[in-house]
C-alpha cells in the first residue's frame, strides 16, 4: 500500500541527517523531561526520532490513501456558502475525520495541552506529505499552526481554553487582508472597540480573501486605536466561532486550490479576546504569525513539486511514442531531472530554515519560564536571525519552483496535460497561488535583500565552502566558489551605486542568485553523505544554478543607473 512518507526517502534523510537535531529534539524535549509523566513522550534521542517517523508514517499512509484518492472529487466539487456558513466539499470531511481519528492535530504543541510536542521539521515534512496529496486540503488542515502565535502571544487562560480546542481537531485561520489592504497591512481598517458594559471588545467591519474564513478559531488583525492610520493603530484578537457575529458573504472562484474555502466576511458586533497587548498586532504579532505561515507555503510549495514529479516519471514511464517509452527520449529525460533537481535543492532550503526555526523557536519559549544563559541567549539571537533570513528564500523559491515543476509536468504529459482527466493540471492549477499568498515573491524579495547587502548571506556562503565534500564533488565545490565571487561582485556593484531605484531594480536578481548558491551548497552536503539519492540531483542543479548565476551576473553588470528609465513603463 502507498504511503507518501516511506516512498520518498529523502524526507526520512532530511528527518535525521542533520547535525542540528540532537540538540532541536534536546530543547524541544526539555532534556526529556516529560518521559516520566507522559506514557508516549520519548525517553531519549532516537526513541524522538522513533516518535516523529511513527507520525509520519501516519500522515503518509493518511495522505496516499485518503487524501490524495479524494483530491480530484474535491477540487471537482469545492466548498459551498450556504446560509452564511462554509459547508466543505464531502470528501473534505472525510479527510479531516481521517486524520482527527488519528490524532494528527495540535502538532507542536506541548502535551500538556494534550499536543503532539513535535519539532518544526516533523511538522514541516507532515504539511509537505499532506500537500502531495492534496495541497487544497493542506491549507484547512495546516491552518492549525495558527495556533502558534495564540500559545506565544496570548495568556495562560487563553491557552488553556483554546490550545486543547485545536489539539482535538478544531479549524483555525488568521483573517488579516482586506478589499483595501492586502499586501498593505498598515491599511486594514476593520473596527475593534471595547465594550465596557460587558468588558469585551467587539469587531466590526469585513475581510477578504481569508483562507478556511468560517473556522472554529480566527487569530483577527484589527484597527483597536481609533483615528490612526498605520501599523501602531492595529492589534491582535481572538474570535471564537461558538460566540456568533461573523458570516460568510462569499466563497471565491479561485483557479485553483478548489478544495480550500477562500472566504469574504462579515463582521457585526463580534465578540473576541485581545491577544497579547494592543498596538503590536503587525509588527510583532503578525510578523510571526506570516513568518510561520510563509514557512507552510514552503512546504506546501514542496509537496507540489513532488507531486508534479511523481505525475511526470509515471506518465513518461507509460507513454510510448515511435515505438518506445517517453522517458527514453532526452528531452523528456531533462524535464523530469530538472523537475527532480530543484525539488531536491528547495527540499534542502526548507528544511534547513526549519531546523533553524526549531532552534530560536524553543529557545524562545523556555526564555517565558526562566532566564536564559548569556550562552543561550547568543544562540537564539543567531538561529532568530538565520531563520529570518532563510525563510523568505525558502517561501520564494519553492514557490517559483512549484510553479515550473507543475509546468514542466504538463509539458511531460503533452496534450494529455490539459485535459482536465489528468492530475497535472490540478497540480499547475494549485501551485500558482503559491507565489502570491502569505506575501508575493516580490515581498519576499523585499524580506531578504537587507541580508544581501549587510553581508549575512554572504558569510553563510563562506562558511558552506568551508564544508568537506567527498572528494568527486570537489570540482562542484569549486564552481560554487565562482559563484559567490559573481554573486559579492554585483552586491558591491549595486552598493557602490548609492540609488535606491538601481538598487531595488537588481534585488530580484541579487536574490536569485543568493538563493541558488544556498540551495547548492545544501545539496552538495546531501550529496556528499548519500550520493545515492542525491547525486544525479546535484549535478543537474548545479548546471541549472550556474546558468542562472551567469543570467543575473550579466544583467547586472550591464545595467547603468542612467537606464532605469528604460523599465519605467507608465
Amino acid at each position: 500500500m502507498a504511503n507518501f512518507y516511506t516512498d520518498i526517502p529523502e524526507i526520512k534523510f532530511e528527518l535525521e541527517n542533520s547535525s542540528l537535531m540532537p540538540r532541536i529534539v534536546e530543547l524541544k524535549e526539555r532534556g526529556f523531561a516529560d518521559k516520566d509523566t507522559y506514557a508516549e513522550a520519548p525517553q531519549d534521542y532516537a526513541d524522538a526520532i522513533d516518535n516523529y517517523e511513527h507520525m509520519l508514517e501516519i500522515v503518509g499512509d493518511i495522505t496516499a490513501n485518503t487524501v490524495a484518492v479524494n483530491a480530484e472529487a474535491v477540487d471537482a466539487e469545492g466548498p459551498h456558502c450556504e446560509n452564511g456558513r462554509v459547508r466543505y466539499a464531502e470528501k473534505t470531511y472525510e479527510n479531516l475525520a481521517a486524520m482527527n481519528k488519528a490524532g494528527l492535530n495540535g502538532m507542536t504543541m506541548p502535551r500538556r495541552y494534550n499536543g503532539l510536542n513535535l519539532p518544526v521539521v516533523a511538522y514541516t515534512a507532515a504539511n509537505e506529505i499532506v500537500s502531495t496529496g492534496d495541497a487544497s486540503f493542506e491549507n484547512i488542515w495546516s491552518l492549525q499552526d495558527c495556533i502558534e502565535t495564540l500559545y506565544c502571544f496570548g495568556n495562560e487562560e487563553q491557552r488553556q481554553k483554546y490550545v486543547p480546542r485545536v489539539c482535538a481537531g478544531e479549524t483555525m485561520s488568521m483573517d488579516l487582508t482586506e478589499p483595501d489592504a492586502g499586501s498593505d497591512l498598515q491599511s486594514v481598517m476593520l473596527k475593534a472597540t471595547y465594550d465596557e458594559e460587558n468588558k469585551c471588545w467587539r469587531l466590526n467591519g469585513s475581510k477578504r480573501f481569508i483562507t478556511n474564513g468560517d473556522s472554529d478559531i480566527h487569530l483577527v488583525l484589527a484597527r483597536s486605536e481609533a483615528g490612526t492610520r498605520d501599523g501602531r493603530g492595529l492589534s491582535m484578537f481572538i474570535y471564537d466561532k461558538r460566540d456568533g457575529g461573523v458570516n460568510v458573504r462569499r466563497i471565491e472562484n479561485k483557479l485553483g486550490i478548489h478544495g480550500s474555502p477562500t472566504c469574504e466576511l462579515v463582521y457585526k458586533n463580534a465578540k473576541c479576546e485581545l491577544c497579547g497587548d494592543t498596538k503590536l498586532g503587525l509588527i510583532k504579532y503578525v510578523m510571526s504569525l506570516m513568518n510561520g505561515a510563509r514557512l507552510g507555503i514552503a512546504a506546501q510549495s514542496v509537496g507540489l513539486s513532488q507531486a508534479a514529479y511523481n505525475e511526470a516519471i509515471a506518465y513518461a514511464r507509460d507513454r510510448k511514442q515511435f515505438g518506445k517509452a517517453i522517458i527514453e527520449f532526452p528531452a523528456v529525460q531533462e524535464l523530469i531531472a530538472n523537475i527532480k533537481a530543484r525539488l531536491d535543492a528547495g527540499r534542502a532550503l526548507l528544511y534547513q530554515t526549519a531546523r533553524y526555526v526549531d532552534i530560536y523557536k524553543a529557545l524562545e519559549d523556555i526564555s517565558r519560564e526562566r532566564k536564559l544563559t548569556p550562552e543561550e541567549r547568543q544562540e537564539l539571537k543567531a538561529f532568530n536571525r538565520l531563520a529570518d533570513s532563510f525563510t523568505p528564500l525558502a517561501k520564494g523559491m519553492n514557490s517559483e519552483y512549484a510553479n515550473q515543476n507543475g509546468y514542466d509536468c504538463i509539458q511531460v504529459h503533452g496534450g494529455s496535460g490539459f485535459m482536465v482527466e489528468y492530475a497535472c493540471q490540478r497540480i499547475y492549477r494549485d501551485a500558482r497561488i503559491t507565489s502570491i499568498y502569505e506575501g508575493t515573491t516580490q515581498l519576499q524579495v523585499v524580506a531578504a535583500i537587507r541580508y544581501v547587502t549587510n553581508g549575512q548571506y554572504a558569510n553563510v556562503i563562506a562558511d558552506m565552502e568551508k564544508e568537506t565534500v567527498r572528494p568527486e564533488y570537489e570540482p562542484i565545490m569549486a564552481r560554487l566558489k565562482e559563484m559567490a565571487v559573481k554573486f559579492n561582485e554585483c552586491t558591491a556593484k549595486v552598493k557602490e551605486a548609492a540609488d535606491n531605484d538601481f538598487h531595488d531594480l537588481c534585488a530580484r536578481h541579487l536574490y536569485d542568485m543568493v538563493s541558488n548558491i544556498i540551495m547548492s551548497h545544501l545539496l552538495l552536503q546531501n550529496a556528499s553523505k548519500a550520493p545515492e539519492l542525491f547525486g544525479k540531483s546535484l549535478q543537474v542543479y548545479v548546471n541549472l544554478a550556474e546558468a542562472e548565476i551567469e543570467k543575473h551576473y550579466r544583467w547586472i553588470s550591464n545595467l547603468t543607473p542612467a537606464q532605469l528609465e528604460n523599465y519605467k513603463q507608465a
